[in-house]
């Protein structure tokens, strides 16, 4: 039995005590049966459109044109769409028109996977068609009928398939598979857009690590080749045991699944084939490949149309993850310097996970430098020191009020006064700044 939430339960009732069938259906099914929290509950009926808005008080024509009103209770809504069959997919992505029809069984088998394609109600209990509980016993990904045909529909659901895989830790079955890799090409008839938030679900999902089954589908040749490039690139180096792409999934795997950190992770390298070089003694190194990468990845993202804010702090991770410097004080403020406060903690959480992703040869070396740098950000945090322009005791309308003309000299001298206060905190008085600099 599915504990239905209130809601739903009440917009099922009513669509019931009106004549109609009304099913919970899809998704938040299949959510509830694994034990999760469902995100979302869409209901399906065999009623039109028109005849929802009329049983209910405040609705919103979502997607009228496919069937589907928003059913407001509250501040909450609710998507009810009508039975349907889709007609053709001429782009590959959305029906060109759909058909509304009375039997559930004909809109369940348009869906795309079968632990997505069940529907529950209390009184009638759970219709499965299609073998979708059998398939979320045996953490199996398939697709309802021949998935040569769903993949051929909507090319999204190549992703789909992948990002389901990562998030539920179920495997691909066989004719899905193969399916994938039939109809990988596809892919570029999807949007970026659509692209990114398919990869990121995968990304911040419990198993990221089933980025390999993209690659291994052929998926990653159409919409990030790098990676494929990266899984090729050798670093035959005593500081690692993998290749360029097996070490970045370790990476990946290590860091916790916030978005910035996972981006950051699975780009933080992408400049090193670009930066290989081999010496005499067979050893390879990747100079300059901090840069090239932050460069690389800043491309990257806004070819998939990620948020400036997502961009500045993704490549400033990438840019400055391979610092090095002596664990000091002042050392420790001017990294929190260059590379910002709020965004220092993924920083550091990124520095470790690279370092614990590679052979071990330095780590005797590293984790008591590491320990070091966390301890005195954590002293600097709390005396308060003054990282950033923000924190200087003098401003722009000191300098003004002294006589300085704004310009550009203004900001050099506001600079050097930041760079002198980096040095010694002490010097952040504004007596001390304006005797210095104006005296």
């Amino acid at each position: 039995m599915i504990l239905l939430p209130e809601n739903v339960s009440r917009i099922l009732n009513v669509l019931s005590g009106a004549g109609f069938e009304a099913w919970a259906v899809g998704g938040c099914v299949r959510d509830a049966i694994l034990g999760r929290v469902p995100g979302d509950w869409d209901i399906t009926t065999n009623a039109r459109p028109e005849e929802v808005k009329a049983l209910f008080r405040r609705t919103v024509d979502t997607g009228i044109q496919h069937g589907t009103v928003t059913v407001m209770l509250g501040k909450e809504g609710y998507e009810v769409t009508t039975y349907r069959q889709d007609g053709d997919y001429s782009d590959h992505r959305h029906p060109d028109g759909v058909v509304f029809t009375t039997s559930l069984a004909e809109d369940l088998k348009r869906r795309d996977f079968t632990i997505n394609a069940m529907a529950y109600h209390p009184d009638a209990g759970l219709v499965d068609l299609f073998g979708g509980q059998e398939d979320l016993k045996n953490r199996i990904i398939r697709c309802v009928g021949d998935p040569r045909e769903r993949f051929d529909e909507d090319a999204l659901r190549i992703m789909r398939a992948l990002r389901f895989s990562a998030q539920l830790g179920f495997h691909l079955e066989d004719r899905t598979r193969a399916a994938i890799r039939e109809f990988t090409p596809r892919l570029q008839l999807i949007s970026k857009e659509r692209i990114r938030v398919e990869l990121m679900k995968l990304l911040v999902s419990p198993n990221p690590g089933r980025l390999m089954d993209m690659a291994e589908c052929g998926i990653t040749r159409e919409i990030f080749p790098l990676w494929d490039t990266m899984l090729a690139t050798p670093q035959s180096s005593a500081f690692h045991l993998y290749s360029v792409g097996v070490h970045t999934m370790k990476v990946i795997e290590n860091v916790p699944p916030e978005p910035v950190l996972r981006l950051a992770a699975l780009l933080h390298d992408c400049g090193k084939p670009a930066c290989r070089t081999t010496d005499g003694g067979g050893r390879d190194h990747f100079y300059g490949h901090a840069p090239k990468g932050a460069k690389i990845a800043g491309e990257f993202l806004r070819e998939f149309r990620f948020d400036n804010k997502t961009i500045t702090d993704v490549v400033k991770l990438i840019l400055h993850h391979d610092d090095h410097y002596p664990a000091t004080r002042e050392n420790v403020r001017r990294e929190m310097n260059r590379v910002g406060e709020e965004l220092f903690p993924s920083y550091l959480k990124l520095v470790l996970a690279d370092n614990l992703s590679k052979s071990g040869y330095t780590l005797g070396d590293f984790m008591p430098l590491y320990k070091r740098i966390c301890s005195l950000h954590e002293d600097i945090k709390a005396a308060g020191d003054a990282i950033t322009l923000k924190d200087l005791a003098v401003k722009g309308s000191d300098l003004i009020a002294a006589g300085m003309p704004p310009g550009p000299r203004m900001g050099e001298i506001l600079d050097r006064m930041l760079d002198d206060v980096l040095a010694d905190p002490s010097h952040n008085n504004k007596e001390y700044l304006l005797g210095k600099y104006l005296g």
